[in-house]
């Protein structure tokens, strides 16, 4: 197995703390693996609730994917989406944005019932996310920056002038050289549709990202990279990240929670740590197999601290 390099996991308290901007006792109870994600009884948890799904129902034809699933997404936490293949991981994203109708359910964004939305309120809560689908998704007969503005010239109004500078900030904070602005999607390596895609997810300074499969197809450096960039964009913005991810390294180096999806539902959320303590099988073998024993080794022998 590739040797990936990776940053030491998000586990300290006070990092933990920082994210919410209280200390860390104010922080909602962890919710262990087989709990309904329920922090009502918490009024700070509630106020920080800044996704919350209840019993969504989504399928397609006779096809029942996401069973009466409950979810709860911290501001400024980073939430890694884990799950079997066809688990409903992006159905659940893309629901939640309103790409996929739901058959049943309730979906609160900014605390905020999006079926009650006006059509001015609904492109208002628009501009406050941005996402980055698994393949990045650009218009291949765009060039990067262009594809970048797609979003600015959709939901602002602004000078041709303005609209070139904010692009190139944003895809210099996706860390893509500046010529990188002037070339088509054909033109970009793996590495480099992920970053333009990022930068286009940035276009319009998003209070939430959504994340498909951010490092996926990447070599282990890449990979290593681009999580360091999630890490450092998310503690300088701000921002929350809902971030679907099969990459244990992924998980350990970036992630505050993970949530698990199977059979439908959620059926654990919480730290790592947590996850550890499941009695379920498919959590334990995804935990506690050979590859999740090598992710939890890898960061301390990173470390250079720890060198003998």
């Amino acid at each position: 197995m590739s040797t990936r390099l990776s940053s030491a996991p998000r586990t300290d308290a006070a990092h933990q703390s920082s994210l919410m901007g209280e200390p860390a006792a104010a922080r909602p109870s962890e919710i262990q693996p087989g709990e309904a994600p329920d922090a009502r009884q918490d009024p700070q948890a509630e106020q920080d609730i800044v996704i919350r799904v209840r019993d969504l129902v989504v399928g397609f034809g006779d096809k029942t994917v996401l069973d009466h699933l409950d979810l709860d997404v911290y501001r400024g936490e980073v939430l890694g989406v884990i799950g079997a293949s066809g688990s409903g991981k992006s159905v659940l994203t893309r629901a939640i944005i309103g790409l996929i109708p739901k058959r049943q359910g309730t979906i609160e964004i900014f605390g905020e019932n999006v079926d009650t939305l006006s059509v001015e309120a609904r492109r208002a809560m628009e501009r406050r996310w941005g996402i980055m689908f698994q393949h990045g998704a650009l218009f291949s007969s765009l060039t990067v920056k262009q594809n970048v503005q797609v979003p600015m010239r959709e939901y602002l109004d602004l000078s041709d002038e303005l609209l070139e500078e904010l692009a190139s900030l944003k895809i210099a904070m996706a860390g893509l050289p500046a010529d990188a602005a002037d070339k088509y999607p054909s033109e970009l390596s793996g590495g480099m549709t992920k970053r333009a895609a990022l930068a286009r997810a940035l276009a319009l300074d998003p209070d939430v990202l959504f994340l498909d499969e951010p490092t996926s197809g990447l070599d282990p450096i890449g990979a290593g990279e681009f999580d360091e960039l999630i890490k450092t964009l998310q503690d300088t913005l701000k921002l929350t990240v809902f971030m679907i991810t099969h990459d244990l390294d992924s998980l350990h180096a970036v992630c505050d929670r993970v949530a698990a999806l199977a059979r439908g539902k959620v059926i654990a959320a919480g730290t790592i740590a947590a996850m550890l303590t499941t009695e379920d099988p498919w959590l334990r073998a995804y935990f506690q197999g050979p590859r999740a024993r090598a992710a939890i080794a890898r960061p301390a022998a990173d470390d250079p601290s720890t060198a003998g």
